[in-house]
C-alpha cells in the first residue's frame, strides 16, 4: 500500500497523469466527482474540494491526504484555486499545472505550480507567474501572495505593468489593498514619457504616483534628472526632485533645493538656491522658472545672470530664448562693459534696451555717468536716450566732478572701434562744477577731443566772470580748461566785487588757460573793452574805455596785467569821479548772475 501511494504521489507531480489506471488498483475510493470532503459545510476555514476528474483520499497516522488530478477545483471562502493537480495534506495544498488562483474577482494569479499554506493563507507560486488586479499585472518566476492581507512579495525580479507603465526590480512588495508596490534593487520604470531608474521606489498603482526613496535618475527625450527624494503623477506628469536635485538637458545643467514639474504646462521650477549653467551662461536665483513651451525663463529673488560679455542682477530677471530678449524687475544692473545700467526695470532684446525708474547708466572707459528716469539704448549703433526727471551727466574735469542737467541726453559712439563718445544734451541745459558754470539752450561734448559746444544764448562762468556768444567752445586738454573760444557777439564780463565790471566784446574771443588759470585773451573784429583799473591797494582809480580791431589781453592772479591794442585803437580815461558808468557800459553788457548755477540743486 505505501508503495502505490508514492508512485501514485510520484505521477501526479511529474506529469504522467492516472489517466489508464483500473480503479482496482488502488484500495481507496476513486470518483469521477468530487471527493466526500468537499461537501464539507462546517465553515471550519478548510481548503473545500469543488471539483476534479479524479481523487483519491487516505488517512495516514491520523493525517487526511487527497489526491486530485484533473480540473481540480478548490476554494476557501472567497479564494477560488485551479490546477490540473494538487495534493492536499493538513489543509495546505501542493498544486501543478495551470494554477489560477481567484479572489474577489478582483483578483487573478496565474503560475505553474503552487505551495498554499489553508491555515495562513499564503501561497508561494512558481513558473511563469502572473498577479493581474484590474488593469495591473505583476509578472515574476517566484512570488509569494498573502491572500490575508493581499500582499505579494518577490525577491527574484519581477515586472508589474499598468496602463503605459512597466516597472521591474529584483525585489518588491505589492500591496493589492492600497494599491501600493515598493520596488528595491535596480528599479526600472518606462513609460511612453520617459525611463526611470532607481535603487528604492514606491508606487502607487490606483494614483499612478512613483514615490522616490533613494537616488533615482529619470531620462525623458534629451532631458535627465536625478534626486535622492520627491515623487513623480506620471497620470497628471507633475513632479518633485529633492535632496541633491539635479537637472540636465543637453548643454545645460540645473540644481536646486527642490526641482518641480507641471507637464501640463510644461513648466519646470527650481527652488532654492537655483542655479542654471550652459556653457560660458549662469543663471542662480532663489528661484528659476522655465516654461518648455514659451522658452521663458523666470529668475526671482537675488537674481544673477551672466554670460560671455554682460552680468546682470536683480530681484527678478525674465529672458526670452525665442527673441533673445530680458527683463527685469525691481532693483537691477546690467554690466555690459565698459557700460553698466542700474534701474528699477530693464527691457533689453541683445541690441536695443529701456531702463526705467531711477536709471543710473555709466560709461567707465569715457567716465561718463547719467541719471534719470528713462534710458533708451541700441548697442548694435552705442546709441544712447535719456529722458525724463532732466537727466543729471557727471564726469571729471580737471580732477573735479562736472555736473549737467537738460531735459534730453543723447550719447552715441562715432567709431565702434574706440571708446570715444559724443554727448547732445537739449533744452535748458545747466552745468555745474566749483569753478565753471554755464546754462544754455543745447550743447555737444566730444569725449574724441574732449571739445564742449554750447548753442543758443550760451552763458558760462569762470571765477569772476562772465562769457556770453551766440556759441561757445571748451577745449579740455588733459583733463583741464585749455581753452574758451566765443563766436558772434562774443562778450566777457568780469569783477571781483559785482559793483563795477570789466567788460570785453568783439566778434569773436579766445580764452586761453594754464593749470587751471586765464593767462591770455585774444578778441578779434570790432573790439572794445571797459576796464577799472586798480592801484597797488586795490582802489578804483578810474576807467579804460578802448575800442579797436582786435586786443590782446595778459592776466596773472585772475587780473589784467597788460592790454595790446591792434589796428587804430581810440582809448579813453576817465578818473573814478568823474565818470558816468551807465554811459560808458557796452551795448549787451548785463551781468546774469541770477541765473548762475551755484550748487547741484540749482540745476533743476
Amino acid at each position: 500500500m505505501i508503495i502505490k501511494r508514492f508512485i501514485y504521489f510520484y505521477l501526479l507531480f511529474f506529469g504522467l497523469g492516472l489517466q489508464a489506471q483500473n480503479p482496482t488498483d488502488v484500495s481507496t475510493v476513486v470518483q469521477d466527482t468530487i471527493a466526500p470532503i468537499a461537501q464539507d459545510t462546517t465553515g471550519d476555514d478548510r481548503v473545500i474540494v469543488d471539483h476534479s476528474n479524479e481523487a483519491e483520499y487516505e488517512q495516514l497516522a491520523g493525517e487526511e491526504i487527497q489526491y486530485l488530478l484533473g480540473d481540480v477545483e478548490l476554494r476557501q471562502e472567497n479564494i477560488y484555486m485551479y490546477c490540473d493537480k494538487a495534493v492536499i495534506r493538513d489543509n495546505n495544498v501542493t498544486a501543478v499545472g495551470k494554477i489560477i488562483i481567484q479572489q474577489n474577482d478582483s483578483i487573478t494569479i496565474f503560475a505553474d505550480s503552487l505551495s498554499y499554506q489553508g491555515n495562513n493563507r499564503i501561497a508561494d507560486l512558481f513558473g511563469d507567474v502572473v498577479l493581474i488586479n484590474g488593469e495591473k499585472k505583476l509578472f515574476t518566476n517566484r512570488l509569494n501572495y498573502d491572500l490575508k492581507t493581499k500582499v505579494a512579495t518577490y525577491k527574484e525580479g519581477a515586472m508589474l505593468t499598468n496602463k503605459q507603465t512597466q516597472l521591474t526590480s529584483k525585489t518588491g512588495y505589492y500591496y493589492v489593498n492600497e494599491d501600493e508596490a515598493f520596488f528595491k534593487d535596480s528599479v526600472l520604470v518606462v513609460d511612453t514619457n520617459f525611463t526611470l531608474r532607481a535603487d528604492t521606489l514606491k508606487f502607487n498603482t490606483e494614483t499612478q504616483i512613483a514615490t522616490f526613496l533613494g537616488p533615482t535618475r529619470i531620462s525623458q527625450n534629451e532631458t535627465k534628472i536625478y534626486c535622492e527624494e520627491g515623487f513623480y503623477d506620471t497620470a497628471n506628469k507633475i513632479a518633485e526632485f529633492r535632496k541633491n536635485a539635479q537637472y540636465v538637458k543637453e548643454a545645460q545643467q540645473a540644481t536646486a533645493e527642490v526641482i518641480r514639474y507641471d507637464g501640463s504646462k510644461r513648466e519646470i521650477l527650481l527652488e532654492g538656491e537655483a542655479k542654471v549653467e550652459e556653457g560660458l551662461k549662469k543663471a542662480n536665483a532663489d528661484l528659476i522658472r522655465y516654461n518648455e513651451l514659451t522658452e521663458e525663463t523666470f529668475l526671482e529673488g537675488n537674481a544673477h545672470y551672466q554670460d560671455s560679455t554682460r552680468v546682470i542682477d536683480g530681484e527678478q530677471i525674465i529672458y526670452e530664448a525665442k527673441s533673445e530678449t530680458y527683463k527685469t524687475k525691481g532693483r537691477s544692473l546690467f554690466s555690459d562693459p565698459p557700460q553698466l545700467l542700474e534701474a528699477d526695470e530693464i527691457d533689453y532684446d541683445g541690441n536695443k534696451g529701456v531702463a526705467t525708474g531711477k536709471v543710473i547708466w555709466q560709461d567707465t572707459s569715457a567716465n561718463i555717468k547719467i541719471d534719470c528716469d528713462t534710458i533708451n539704448y541700441n548697442k548694435e549703433t552705442d546709441y544712447l536716450l535719456a529722458f525724463g526727471n532732466r537727466p543729471l551727466l557727471t564726469t571729471l574735469v580737471e580732477g573735479d566732478t562736472l555736473f549737467m542737467r537738460s531735459d534730453t541726453l543723447i550719447s552715441l559712439r562715432e567709431n565702434p572701434a574706440d571708446s570715444a563718445r559724443t554727448l547732445f544734451a537739449y533744452r535748458d541745459v545747466r552745468m555745474f562744477k566749483p569753478d565753471l558754470q554755464a546754462i544754455c539752450d543745447s550743447l555737444v561734448y566730444s569725449t574724441a577731443d574732449s571739445l564742449f559746444k554750447f548753442y543758443e544764448d550760451p552763458i558760462i562762468w569762470a571765477d569772476t566772470s562772465q562769457f556770453s556768444a551766440d556759441t561757445m567752445h571748451i577745449q579740455m586738454k588733459d583733463g583741464q580748461i585749455d581753452q574758451i573760444n566765443l563766436y558772434s557777439n562774443s562778450f566777457i564780463l568780469n569783477s571781483p566785487d559785482e559793483l563795477f565790471y570789466n567788460q570785453i566784446k568783439g566778434k569773436y574771443i579766445t580764452a586761453y588757460f594754464v593749470e587751471r588759470n586765464l593767462r591770455r585773451m585774444r578778441v578779434e573784429g570790432n573790439a572794445e573793452s571797459v576796464y577799472y583799473g586798480l592801484d597797488e591797494s586795490n582802489a578804483y582809480i578810474g576807467v579804460n574805455k578802448t575800442v579797436c580791431s582786435d586786443m590782446l589781453l595778459f592776466f596773472g592772479n585772475n587780473k589784467v596785467e597788460n592790454i595790446k591794442f591792434f589796428t587804430d585803437p581810440q582809448a579813453n580815461f576817465f578818473p573814478m569821479q568823474r565818470v558816468d558808468h551807465n554811459s560808458i557800459k557796452l551795448p549787451g553788457a548785463d551781468w546774469k548772475g541770477k541765473l548762475r548755477p551755484l550748487s547741484l540743486a540749482d540745476l533743476f
